[in-house]
């Protein structure tokens, strides 16, 4: 919880700010271990759920940069405290710079680093605090920050080219759709006019796409309607669990797009273990942690089933091995990495072989899609105006 504060020091000078604490005593206590008197101290109301979504979202690339100033400081033989201070003042996201002064005034008030970042789950993922924590257990924090920076920034590339080569397809989809909704309710009403009034006999196809078009016409609002509704309920459904683990699994059974999503979920489960292997985390937590960052349900429930299985002193490669979804190549490779000891290899091996499937998928996509849709879209309009323009200059030819 948040709370707003008035103090004032040995010498007099007051002070105000905020600061987040799980109770008013714990607040109360953190701002005396810093030497300051408590004048008043209150909670702050909580935030509509819209404004802290809307308002204060945190890229995932302003993260990647954080991380690597933070190495960059810490090399600099720079302390946490002023590392962090430092970062907060020059932080262009406002959000962010929030939430990195209350990160310095928890480590004023004794909290370790790993401590202080998890008080913002919301910016800092459990994988990256257990990072922070290996790295201040080990003595190597900045090299961990250089790792969650390298692994962070090739995540974010990976994630983003992907959703970026979706986006594209249904961008081209949408504008094919709506120039065919546009033939058929703007168009064609007014040529299948002038065919009908002719009293000519009408071909087959023609008849089809008039029938198209009156029912767009005239019915069209319930189409709109339906729509609507179908995508409202993959909205709710997208809000509860089944329906969260129903469309991960959909995902992956799609034709072209699930196989390129099978690949990007293999890279994040082989750059994630990789990571945290090479922070010297333990191999079942790890396993813990890439479940519940890989971002399917699908493939958390193996790693969850995964990790039961070494718990109970199965090796990493059977217990892998014994779910369909991971390919036996790489089940393989983590049996050869067990066996020569060199797992973290092998795991960072499979994560670039898996990026460049994914990356290779994409450019593959990408280069179909638009001559695909050009064709598709040609061939549409030609055989609609093919359908009326026909009729039409039959017409023409029997009154000439």
């Amino acid at each position: 919880m948040v709370f707003k504060y008035k103090t004032v020091t040995n010498t007099g000078e007051s002070k105000e700010g905020t600061i987040e604490a799980q109770s008013k005593d714990m607040a109360i206590a953190a701002l005396q271990r810093r030497g300051l008197i408590v004048v008043s101290i209150k909670g702050e109301e909580e935030k509509a759920f819209l404004q802290k979504s809307l308002f204060e979202h945190i890229p995932q690339k302003d993260i990647v940069i954080l991380s690597r100033q933070i190495s960059t400081l810490f090399e600099a033989q720079v302390s946490a405290l002023k590392a962090f201070s430092l970062l907060a003042s020059n932080a262009e996201n406002k959000s962010l710079s929030k939430k990195l002064i209350q990160v310095t005034d928890d480590l004023q008030a004794g909290y370790s680093i790993s401590g202080a970042l998890a008080r913002h789950p919301d910016v800092f993922s459990n994988f990256y605090v257990s990072m922070v924590k290996a790295g201040e257990e080990s003595g190597k924090l900045t090299q961990t920050f250089l790792f969650l920076a390298d692994y962070l920034d090739r995540q974010y590339a990976l994630t983003s080219k992907t959703r970026n080569a979706l986006i594209y397809p249904a961008f081209v989809i949408a504008t094919f759709f709506a120039v065919m909704t546009l033939m058929f309710t703007m168009v064609i009403p007014k040529l299948s006019a002038i065919i009908l009034e002719s009293g000519q006999a009408v071909p087959f196809y023609t008849k089809i796409v008039i029938g198209i078009s009156y029912f767009l016409v005239h019915y069209g609002i319930f189409v709109l309607i339906f729509i609507i509704a179908a995508l409202g309920y993959v909205f709710y459904l997208a809000r509860t669990e089944n329906g969260k683990k129903y469309l991960d699994s959909l995902k992956l059974s799609f034709p072209i797009l699930g196989n390129l999503f099978r690949k990007l979920y293999l890279s994040r489960i082989a750059d994630n273990m990789d990571t945290m292997l090479s922070a010297g985390i333990s191999i079942v937590r790890s396993i813990e942690i890439t479940g519940e960052v890989v971002g399917n349900r699908t493939y958390a429930g193996i790693m969850k089933d995964t990790q039961e299985a070494v718990k109970g002193g199965s090796s990493f490669s059977d217990a892998l091995g014994k779910h369909e979804p991971i390919p036996a190549i790489m089940v393989q490779m983590v049996k050869v990495g067990e066996e020569t000891g060199a797992l973290g290899s092998i795991l960072k091996t499979l994560a670039k072989f898996y990026k460049r499937e994914v990356d290779d998928a994409v450019d593959t996509l990408v280069g179909l899609i638009e001559p695909i849709m050009i064709v598709a879209l040609g061939l549409g309009v030609g055989v609609l105006l093919t359908s009326v323009l026909v009729p039409i200059y039959n017409i023409a030819g029997g009154i000439s």
